[in-house]
């Protein structure tokens, strides 16, 4: 099964390719190739030797959903529908599941927003229950594995642990039935719950023609040093303060907020893209999650990623050389984050920006070998009495 690790790579790069490339269309930066595994990971092709069959589901697990409700077509947890869409027309798709390597389930569990946009988990565990019990009632193939050649996008704040709070999150654990399955998602922190062997770590979704409309001309000089738009405290949530973002954020506003070299604000300005084509760093810090957009936004944008957020598990960490492209500052360091980008060489910084300009860095993907095929018989009964009503 080894050769999958590096033929789905070639599979998921290829999705991302379709919302990357209109966004590098018309602009030629100096580049770098990315050099060693990550590099022939990035030139990797499925085409021929991987076949994917998606799962016909009724549309109310969704079509349905997504009608009801187009926001969730552009925020971040988007990667569900995208990826959904990309199958269904990808040549390594097959009609007969007999002679598939891997198999899709359709399910749309973050298309259920409040009025201010934030996705409701609350339905996701029956909503994804229902989904299993579907096709494992329809379809041979979940049952001769128990799920081990199934994969789910799952790209909630906590991924398959379906809640947005993380104590709630670590409580809940990933959904029991999802135990052999391959999880695809957004969220990663080393030795948490939320994050099994196996899973893959993805990009939360940025929609590129809202990127495309913002570019501006790529010789622009970057006249920001520091950049960060966001929040520093949560009060409605967080009132004490130092429990969201760990205290890191506020770290920033305390320390930097007066500091010339930093442009930090709770203000988001309808030229955020602009100005971060004119930063040279743009703050990653962690927030009720490790991840955010801003990760995504940075790359593509050439701003080189300052992250901030201890033990986090990055996007295609096999393909893409974090450590070259950004900076990491320890939670801990913040007090100290002028002293250290300041001290950061210049040439340092212009060999970040070139392989930052790299098309081949937003393509980068991991897909590790599925796991194998358990003994245990899957408890369809395990988790929270909720979780077993209809759906």
């Amino acid at each position: 099964m080894k050769i999958w690790r590096w033929v789905f790579v070639g599979l998921v790069c290829t999705a991302f390719i379709l919302r990357i490339d209109a966004v590098e269309l018309g602009r030629r930066h100096p580049t770098e190739r990315i050099s060693g595994s990550a590099g022939d990971v990035l030139e990797d092709d499925p085409v021929g030797r991987l076949k994917v069959f998606v799962y016909e589901l009724p549309s109310k697990y969704n079509k349905k959903i997504l009608q009801k409700d187009q926001r969730c077509l552009t925020h971040m947890f988007a990667a569900e529908i995208f990826m959904h869409r990309f199958l269904l027309s990808s040549p390594v798709r097959t009609l007969n599941p007999e002679e598939a390597d891997w198999f899709y389930t359709p399910v749309y569990t973050t298309c259920d927003l409040t009025p201010n946009g934030l996705p409701l988990p609350f339905k996701s565990p029956r909503m994804m229950r229902s989904a299993i019990q579907l096709i494992s009632s329809n379809w041979p193939y979940w049952n001769r594995t128990e799920g081990a050649d199934h994969f789910f996008v799952v790209p909630h704040d906590f991924g398959a642990c379906f809640h947005y709070q993380e104590e709630k999150a670590i409580e809940r654990g990933i959904l029991p039935l999802l135990q052999h399955a391959t999880l695809v998602q957004t969220f990663g922190q080393r030795n948490h719950v939320c994050l099994k062997e196996g899973s893959i770590t993805i990009p939360p979704y940025a929609p590129p023609q809202k990127m495309q409309a913002h570019l501006i001309p790529e010789k622009t000089p970057r006249s920001i040093f520091v950049y960060f738009r966001g929040l520093f405290y949560d009060v409605g949530n967080d009132p004490e303060g130092g429990y969201y973002a760990r205290g890191a954020r506020a770290a920033v506003w305390e320390n930097f907020k007066d500091n010339p070299l930093f442009d930090i604000s709770t203000e988001h300005p309808t030229t955020y893209y602009e100005d971060m084509q004119r930063a040279v760093f743009c703050l990653c810090p962690l927030g009720w999650a490790p991840w955010s957009p801003r990760l995504v936004e940075a790359v593509i944008f050439g701003c080189i990623p300052v992250i901030i957020a201890d033990d986090i598990v990055l996007p295609f960490a096999d393909a893409i050389p974090w450590e070259e492209i950004g900076v990491f500052i320890d939670e801990k360091d913040v007090p100290n984050l002028d002293t250290i980008l300041t001290s950061i060489p210049t040439e340092v910084i212009l060999r970040k920006q070139r392989l930052l300009a790299n098309p081949s860095m937003k393509q980068a993907m991991l897909f590790p070998q599925p796991a194998q095929p358990g003994q245990k018989i899957l408890n369809w009964t395990a988790g929270p009495v909720g979780d077993l009503k209809p759906w």
